[in-house]
């Protein structure tokens, strides 16, 4: 019984969030109280409760993790001052032209501003009371107008910079030196936040093209369901161009200048978001967008994520401490140990049990609650760190597309019209979820599409 103490834990937390309590509160609160019981049992060593404040000191001092409020920061900017409004605007005018032309225009976008947000629910919410009633204004089908922006709205899980990387680039970072040092290499490799951007930049794009290209096909094979818009007949060749100078180029420069940097390695993350979060201000300024009841309101959405993720991130600390108290690690590293398949099956288990997370929790919970415990164990395996986020990262964002549970639908549905039925958003993300799903199975039997880019840039 004693041994199972560290499963007890997590499945109480689990039931804990299930039943809508806030995470980091029960995080800490669980933790804590198992570890008093346990101590007054005599299974549990203190030594591990006395560990935490510096734990904590040492994350919360952590430079990288600074970059959360400044990507935070930009991407919230981008979203109120009405730039992805106006972007969206533009690219409906550049794509409107070809067959399926505004749900292209749609991805694309959407791209862009999950790359800068990289939360999920902002970004489907954002899309969806913007381009939900022009898609169905336009004639498109419900559902695949529901469908394209549920999917696009999870690309802030993959498509860099967003905050789902950046934290999962730490904790994978820190899971690497904790597997070698348990391994006895004491000057352990190091893999940065950069290393996993590079890693999710070609899987991203694959993404993005398939989204692209499927829209498409429905729009070339099934007129009906994705009609070509008519607003560009009287429009001539000089408008189209300015359109996409103006509604294009702008946000892909600042992307370009906040991730290049990153990738060339003459910036951090942190000094690269802050870059970020100063070119969206002249942008939003430069389109006179940019006021005080602006400025405060992104203000007070910056505090409120970024306090999210700390609080999130402090009960997650407590709670690994706790699990490993326990002799959670062992556990684990004995479970996996004597799978029949070795890695290969241990790395199937931790991204289905993933997955089934990912219908309750958020990926900011997951990265800090369950990373740190499997990312030692499978990385001391043989696995390669950036390939391993990056697959996380996909996982998470299939999860949070999959019906019936899935995130972005419930998101969807929030904002959705009641004309567009429930049956409509299942129905319509289904292709989408195949496509990622072909993607997992593409990087699991071919790495080098994540780890080629990182190895040239090192």
């Amino acid at each position: 019984m004693i041994e199972l103490l560290p499963i007890i834990l997590f499945l109480t937390v689990c039931l804990f969030l299930m039943a809508g309590y806030p995470v980091a509160l029960t995080l800490s609160g669980v933790s804590l109280l198992f570890a008093g019981l346990g101590q007054m049992a005599g299974v549990f060593d203190p030594a591990f409760i006395s560990l935490i404040p510096n734990r904590i000191y040492g994350i919360f001092s952590n430079q990288n993790l600074f970059a959360v409020p400044l990507f935070v920061f930009m991407g919230s900017m981008l979203e109120k001052s009405r730039i992805a409004e106006d972007l969206l605007t533009n690219m409906e005018l550049v794509f409107a032209r070809l067959p399926g032309g505004l749900g292209i225009s749609v991805i694309l976008v959407g791209m862009l501003l999950a790359a800068s947000t990289g939360i999920v629910g902002a970004t489907v919410v954002t899309m969806g009371l913007l381009s939900l009633p022009s898609m169905l204004k336009a004639g498109y089908r419900p559902s695949l107008a529901c469908g394209t922006l549920c999917a696009t709205g999870t690309l802030g899980q993959i498509i860099p910079p967003s905050i789902c990387l950046v934290l999962l680039g730490e904790v994978i970072a820190n899971a690497y030196q904790q597997s070698q040092l348990n391994a006895g290499v004491f000057a352990p490799d190091f893999v940065s936040i950069g290393d996993l951007f590079a890693g999710a930049i070609i899987p991203g794009l694959i993404l993005v093209l398939a989204y692209g290209a499927y829209v498409l096909a429905i729009a070339l094979m099934q007129p009906q369901a994705a009609p070509s818009a008519k607003i560009v007949d009287n429009v001539d060749k000089g408008q189209l161009f300015a359109a996409l100078l103006k509604g294009l180029f702008p946000p892909v420069l600042l992307m370009i200048a906040v991730l290049g940097s990153i990738l060339i390695g003459v910036a951090t993350p942190t000094e690269a978001a802050s870059v970020g979060a100063i070119g969206a201000m002249l942008l939003a300024l430069s389109r006179r967008m940019l006021n005080p009841g602006i400025l405060h309101s992104v203000s007070l959405e910056t505090l409120r994520i970024t306090s999210m993720v700390y609080l999130i991130l402090l009960g997650a600390t407590i709670f690994s401490s706790i699990f490993r108290g326990f002799g959670g690690e062992e556990l684990i590293e004995g479970f996996f140990t004597a799978m029949p398949g070795g890695v290969i099956s241990a790395t199937i288990v931790v991204m289905l049990v993933i997955f089934l997370l990912g219908f309750i929790l958020d990926f900011i919970e997951i990265t800090f609650m369950v990373v740190p415990l499997v990312g030692p164990v499978l990385l001391s395996m043989g696995l390669d760190p950036i390939w391993l986020g990056v697959m996380i990262a996909v996982n998470l964002q299939t999860s949070f597309l999959t019906p019936p549970f899935g995130f972005s639908l419930f998101y969807l549905r929030s904002v959705a019209p009641d004309s567009v039925a429930t049956t409509d958003i299942y129905r319509g993300v289904i292709p989408f979820v195949a496509m990622q799903l072909l993607l997992l199975l593409l990087l699991a039997f071919q790495p080098g599409l994540v780890t080629w880019l990182p190895s040239i840039l090192n």
